[in-house]
C-alpha cells in the first residue's frame, strides 16, 4: 500500500522505475518479505527487457538504526546526481526465497551506469522500515539539466575571489588549493569560479579577498597574500559583529568629465539608474546628462556648469547607493556635504527620486543664473578665530562650513573674502582659495531663496527611513524638520560638517564609505574624527580604475566582517557552476588517556565515579561512598 500510494502521488509508473534502495537488513527472512512487496507493485508488468536494480547501503556502512533511512536517500540522490550505480557489497548468491528473474529484479555487484530507457527519466525508489511499524517509501527523479547562462552583456573587466576559514592556517590551505585550481586551469572563466566560491561557501572569521582579471593574475594575488601572512592571520578578520556603516556623500567640486565610465560600460544595475536619472532630467537640462558625464574628444566640458555639476553628483551619488545596496551593503546613516545632502536625503527615502531630481536641477539652474562674483576660501584655523576675521563683513562674507577643528571654509563676495584669506596667510595660517563658480552658502545666495523656497514647497517630504544628519545641526533630523524652509537655509547657512561626523561617532559608526567620485570627505572626515580608529573608504578615485577601485573597498568591507549578498553582485552577469577547491579541514584526533589497569587504577577510577569510601560504624561490613554535587 506504500509503495503504490508513493507512485500514485508521484504520478509514476511503478514499472519505470529503474533502482531502488532497499531496507535490505540482510536477512533471510526479511528480504524476502520486502522483495515479494516490490515485486507485487513495481515488478507487476515490468518488461524483462527493464529490470528494476536493487542495492542497499547497508553493505556499506551498517545498519544506521535511526538514520538508516536518510543514509539510503543520500546514496539514492548522489546515485542519481553522478548517474552511476555502486555496487551492493558481498552479494554472492541470491536468496532462494526470492524469486529475481520472475520480478524481473537484480542486484548491482558492482558500479555501472544508471540505466537509460527511451523517454523515461532516471528515476529511483528507497524503501525504509521503522523499528515501531512505520514505514516510508520515496520516489526520486532526476533534476533537469540546467541550461549554461548565456552572456546578455559586457562581463566585468575584473573579479573578486573572497575566501574564509574557520583558522589562520585553514586559510593558508585554502590559498594554496586555489593557487593550484588557478595554475591548472587558467582557462576556465574567472567569473565562474569566483562566483562560485563567492555564493557557494560558508563565511568565516578568518577572510581574504583577491581582486584580478585573469585565473594567472589571481594566483599571483594569493601568492602575496601568503607571502605577507605566512602564519595565516588575514589583514582584518571578521571576528567580530557587522560594524556600522556610514554613507558620506560628496559636495560640489568633486566632479570630473569621465567619471564612472568604465563602471557605466559594464556595471547594468548602475547603467540602469543613470539612464534613469538622464530620463528624469531630461526636461529641465540643455544636454542630456550623459553626454555631461561622458564627453566626446573635443566637446565642452559641462561639468564645471552648476546648472550641470548639481544635478550630476546627484545622480551619480544616487547610482552608487543603490550599487552599493544590491550588493548587501547597506548604510546604517547618511551624511552629505551642502549639495550632497540632496542624494543623501533621497537615499534615506526622505523624497522619490524624481523629486529629488527635479528639485536639484531647479536650484541648480537659479544658482547657475546669479552673476559669478564671488569667491570660497578654505581657512585652517578654528570656527572662532575665522568668525572674529568675518565678523566686519558679515553682509558681505559669511563662514559656508566647519569641516574640522581647524577647518573653515568663508564664501562671499571675491574682493573680500581673498582680502581674508590674505590676512590669514600674512599671519601664517593656511589659506587657500578654493576653484568654484560661486558663493554658495553666503548672502550672495540671498536673491534667489524665495523662488527656491516656493520650488522645494512643491515635493512631498517623508520621515527618512535611516538616520539622516542634517547639515545644519550636525544632528540626526527631527521629526517635521525636513522641508522647504530646512533647505532654504540649507543654501544660505553654513554646512555643520566635523558637527555631523560626531553625530556619527555618537551613533557607533567605525566604516565610512564616500559616495562620489571622489576622496574629499574620506581625508575632512578623518582629520575630524575624535574617536576609536575607523574605516575610510572610496567608491571611486580619481586617476584609479573605476573596477579596481570598487571591488577593493568591497573586499576590504567583507575581510572586516561585512556580509556580502554574492548573489546580487552577480546577478547582472552570466554565471555558471564549476568545481572548485573543498574546504581544508584542519584535522585533530581525540583520544581518551589510558586508564591503568591496575587495582589502584580501578580503585582511582571507582572514586572519580563514586566518590570517596567511607565506613560506618553503625553499618559494619557494609561499603559506602559519599560524593559531593553542586548545581
Amino acid at each position: 500500500a506504500v509503495l503504490r500510494a508513493a507512485c500514485n502521488r508521484a504520478g509514476v509508473n511503478p514499472a519505470q522505475i529503474q533502482y531502488l534502495e532497499a531496507h535490505g537488513t540482510g536477512t533471510a527472512v526479511g528480504d524476502a518479505i520486502e522483495c515479494r512487496a516490490l515485486g507485487a507493485v513495481l515488478g507487476k508488468d515490468r518488461p524483462a527487457s527493464q529490470p528494476l536494480t536493487l542495492g542497499s547501503v547497508k553493505t556499506n556502512i551498517g545498519h544506521l538504526e535511526t538514520a538508516a533511512g536518510v543514509a539510503g536517500l543520500m546514496k539514492a540522490a548522489l546515485a542519481l546526481h553522478r548517474q552511476q550505480i555502486p555496487a551492493s557489497l558481498h552479494f554472492k548468491e541470491p536468496n532462494p526465497s526470492i524469486p529475481f528473474a520472475e520480478m524481473s529484479f537484480r542486484v548491482q555487484t558492482g558500479l555501472g551506469p544508471w540505466p537509460r530507457w527511451e523517454g523515461i527519466p532516471a528515476l529511483a525508489g528507497v524503501n525504509s522500515f521503522g523499528f515501531g511499524g512505520t514505514n516510508a517509501h520515496a520516489i526520486l527523479e532526476e533534476a533537469p539539466p540546467r541550461p549554461a547562462a548565456v552572456p546578455t552583456g559586457p562581463d566585468r573587466p575584473l573579479h573578486l575571489l573572497a575566501l574564509s576559514a574557520r583558522s589562520g592556517p585553514a586559510l593558508v590551505e585554502l590559498a594554496q588549493r586555489w593557487i593550484g585550481k588557478l595554475q591548472a586551469a587558467p582557462a576556465e572563466p574567472l567569473g565562474d569560479l569566483c562566483f562560485s566560491a563567492n555564493t557557494g561557501r560558508s563565511t568565516f572569521a578568518h577572510r581574504l579577498t583577491a581582486v584580478a582579471a585573469t585565473a594567472e593574475e589571481m594566483a599571483e594575488q594569493l601568492e602575496i597574500w601568503l607571502e605577507d601572512n605566512p602564519q595565516g592571520q588575514p589583514a582584518a578578520a571578521g571576528q567580530r559583529e557587522r560594524p556600522k556603516i556610514a554613507f558620506l556623500f560628496t559636495g560640489q567640486g568633486s566632479q570630473y568629465a569621465g567619471m564612472a565610465r568604465r563602471l557605466y560600460d559594464a556595471q547594468p544595475t548602475f547603467r540602469a539608474v543613470l539612464d534613469r536619472c538622464q530620463e528624469v532630467l531630461a526636461p529641465h537640462l540643455e544636454r542630456p546628462l550623459l553626454s555631461v558625464f561622458f564627453p566626446e574628444p573635443g566637446q565642452e566640458d559641462l561639468l564645471s556648469d552648476t546648472a550641470y555639476t548639481q544635478p550630476a553628483l546627484f545622480a551619480l551619488e544616487y547610482a552608487l547607493a543603490q550599487l552599493w545596496r544590491s550588493w548587501g551593503i547597506v548604510p546604517d546613516a547618511v551624511l552629505g556635504h551642502s549639495v550632497g545632502e540632496y542624494a543623501a536625503a533621497c537615499v534615506a527615502g526622505a523624497f522619490s527620486l524624481e523629486e529629488g531630481l527635479e528639485l536639484i536641477a531647479r536650484r541648480a539652474r537659479l544658482m547657475a543664473d546669479l552673476p559669478r562674483d564671488g569667491a570660497m576660501a578654505a581657512i585652517f584655523a578654528a570656527e572662532a578665530e575665522v568668525g572674529e576675521a568675518v565678523a566686519p563683513v558679515a553682509s558681505e562674507v559669511s563662514i559656508a562650513a566647519v569641516n574640522g577643528p581647524h577647518n573653515t571654509v568663508i564664501s562671499g563676495r571675491r574682493e573680500a573674502v581673498e582680502e581674508i584669506a590674505a590676512r590669514f596667510r600674512a599671519g601664517g595660517v593656511k589659506a587657500e582659495v578654493l576653484q568654484v563658480s560661486h558663493a554658495f552658502h553666503s548672502p550672495l545666495m540671498e536673491p534667489i531663496l524665495d523662488r527656491f523656497e516656493e520650488e522645494a514647497g512643491r515635493l512631498r517630504y517623508a520621515t527618512p527611513e535611516l538616520p539622516l544628519i542634517a547639515n545644519l545641526t550636525g544632528e540626526p533630523f527631527a521629526a517635521g524638520e525636513m522641508g522647504a524652509t530646512y533647505w532654504r537655509r540649507h543654501a544660505r547657512q553654513a554646512v555643520q560638517f566635523a558637527a555631523g561626523m560626531e553625530a556619527l561617532r555618537r551613533a557607533g559608526c567605525e566604516v565610512f564609505v564616500e559616495i562620489g567620485p571622489g576622496t574629499t570627505l574620506l581625508g575632512m572626515g578623518a582629520k575630524a574624527w575624535q574617536g576609536d580608529p575607523a574605516l575610510w573608504l572610496p567608491s571611486l578615485r580619481k586617476g584609479h580604475d573605476d573596477w579596481e577601485q570598487i571591488l577593493s573597498t568591497l573586499g576590504t568591507l567583507f575581510n572586516h566582517g561585512c556580509e556580502i549578498d554574492w548573489q546580487g553582485f552577480d546577478r547582472d552577469y552570466a554565471r555558471n557552476r564549476r568545481k572548485i577547491p573543498s574546504y581544508p579541514f584542519q584535522r585533530q584526533r581525540y583520544w581518551f588517556d589510558e586508564v591503568s589497569s591496575t587495582a589502584a587504577g580501578r580503585q582511582t577510577l571507582l572514586e572519580q565515579l563514586l566518590g570517596s569510601r567511607i565506613e560506618s560504624p553503625a553499618l559494619a561490613g557494609t561499603r559506602l561512598q559519599e560524593s559531593t554535587l553542586t548545581a
